[in-house]
């Protein structure tokens, strides 16, 4: 890789299901761009500045679980969807006349990866949501929910005054949210055998069950969901679409 060569990136603790690294390199050899993305696995949020101060050439970062809320901290400037959301998932670098100074700018591309893979499958009767998870993920989907004038529910496996636990979950609560999001990353590659622990036998044909994940393609929460007749759908568009938002955000705005 060239000297010059734009470099782009992931941080978080653990990146082995990720897909990103293979979708922005595939990108920039189709488009003949002359850029490389990596991936940054760091223990500490605070690491993410040694990485920048390692590679001179990164132009943008994604950020994952379980950073997104605590990346926050870091940033010089928020734009409004990522203040909305209360989580960054992209950074823009902007290094100012002195190369050692740094401007980092946070957004949410999660916003409208999720909202416009969503949309185009709601119905009239998915009023009400069930989110599963409450971490930085969780934030995006409620904000997006929340703008569609969905009623939002939160579930975790710890109560507070804001969630219930799964425990908790009645077949009158899953007949009333038709609608069910999994911003967990149970079941996640290589956990595949795993989901979230809600009571499936009470879904129907008229529940949509979407998870985040997507890796694997067909994750347990999916398959349980899809046996009793919900329609089903992974994360891989929304990866997709908040990813081309992510390039939008590092070289257009």
């Amino acid at each position: 890789m060239p000297d010059q060569s734009k470099i782009y990136g992931l941080i978080g603790k653990s990146l082995t299901h990720s897909l990103s690294m293979d979708f922005f390199n595939q990108k920039f050899i189709a488009e003949e761009i002359d850029a490389c993305y990596l991936n940054f696995e760091i223990d500490d949020v605070s690491e993410m500045m040694v990485v920048l101060s390692e590679y001179p050439n990164i132009g943008g970062l994604n950020v994952t679980s379980p950073y997104k809320e605590q990346v926050i901290a870091f940033m010089d400037e928020l734009d409004e969807t990522a203040q909305l959301v209360g989580a960054v998932n992209v950074v823009k670098i902007i290094r100012m006349r002195s190369e050692s100074s740094l401007k980092l700018v946070g957004y949410n591309s999660d916003f409208i990866g999720f909202k416009n893979s969503l949309e185009p499958l709601l119905t009239s009767e998915m009023n009400k949501a069930l989110v599963l998870g409450t971490g930085g993920a969780c934030r995006a989907v409620k904000a997006v929910l929340e703008s569609l004038g969905i009623e939002v529910g939160l579930v975790s496996r710890r109560k507070s005054a804001q969630t219930i636990t799964y425990e908790e979950l009645t077949k009158q609560m899953i007949h009333d949210h038709k609608l069910i999001v999994n911003t967990t990353p149970l079941g996640t590659y290589p956990h595949t055998g795993i989901c979230p622990p809600i009571p499936y036998r009470f879904i129907t044909p008229s529940h949509l069950c979407y998870d985040l994940v997507y890796n694997p393609s067909e994750t347990e929460f999916m398959k349980q969901s899809a046996a009793h007749g919900a329609k089903v759908k992974n994360g891989i568009e929304m990866l997709l679409l908040q990813a081309f938002e992510s390039y939008r955000i590092w070289t257009e705005l």
